[in-house]
């Protein structure tokens, strides 16, 4: 019961685990599959591209979540899709041209939030108010996370076939690998911005791919793999948030280290190629 007891007695609580969950059940099967395209750097990327964007929103309607939402929503899909050209029409690969413009992205933004905007301000930005979520960022991220699982439902035996074999998803016809990337990381890019809402730029990529990678060490089933990598990160939220209460720790990075944590059991533990199990 002490374990509840926080979430019991306090409605901020209660929020920050409600959006937690919500980014829990639609980030992190994005996450899965990110790892098993060998995109996970990507993901980290992207969760850098939307800080100029958001920096906008914040210059014009201050701590506005509407409006640093839609411009990092702008922003992380202009750095996707510029990427992508440049990687179509160039010589350069697709992490390498990622790299570039997410550290050009990373480096405005933070400009952008100190010409107005304190210290403080330029924090919770980068690291998120996990505690100070409302319900306007939860209706925002429950939204997103429904639009997500919807979309992802739709396109998700062509994005299975080209995350195993593109080429049998040329040769159907039905959909074309192009359009399936392109939702697919427009998803990426919502679930990014709804993230950045509750853990901010920094953090909102951790509660994405920890899980997801963490999930591998557990099942080689694709199936299995999105349900226990939700189950992992619902795990380190509500971990996160109860060692944030007892210990006094900010909320956001608590709940990533506990991710982080439980990664590395995986990695030890895993019965699909743990490093205990493998001696």
């Amino acid at each position: 019961m002490t374990l509840l007891q926080p979430f019991i007695e306090f409605g901020f609580m209660r929020r920050a685990l409600v959006a937690c969950v919500a980014l829990a059940i639609s980030a992190t099967p994005l996450g899965v599959f990110l790892s098993l395209r060998r995109m996970s750097l990507v993901g980290d990327a992207l969760s850098h591209a939307v800080l100029p964007g958001a920096a906008i929103g914040y210059l014009v309607s201050g701590l506005s979540l509407v409006a640093m939402g839609i411009g990092g929503l702008i922003a992380g899909l202009a750095v996707a899709l510029l990427s992508g050209a440049v990687s179509r029409y160039t010589h350069l690969k697709e992490d390498a041209s990622f790299s570039g413009f997410y550290l050009g992205s990373l480096a405005l933004g933070v400009t952008l939030v100190s010409l107005r905007g304190s210290s403080v301000d330029l924090l919770h930005v980068l690291f998120g108010s996990l505690l100070a979520v409302d319900n306007a960022a939860i209706l925002l991220v429950g939204g997103i996370a429904a639009t997500t699982l919807l979309l992802l439902a739709v396109i998700f035996r062509p994005l299975v076939i080209d995350a195993f074999d593109p080429d049998f998803l040329r040769a159907q016809g039905k959909w074309s690998a192009p359009l399936v990337h392109g939702l697919f990381l427009m998803l990426v890019v919502l679930n990014l911005v709804a993230g950045f809402q509750v853990l901010g730029t920094l953090m909102s990529v951790g509660l994405m791919m920890l899980p997801a990678t963490s999930a591998r060490f557990w099942s080689r089933h694709l199936a299995c793999m999105l349900g226990i990598a939700m189950l992992l990160a619902i795990i380190s939220a509500f971990i996160g948030l109860i060692l944030s209460w007892h210990f006094s720790l900010p909320a956001g990075p608590a709940v990533v280290l506990s991710a982080a944590v439980l990664f590395l059991l995986s990695v030890l533990t895993g019965p699909c190629g743990g490093l205990l199990r493998r001696r």
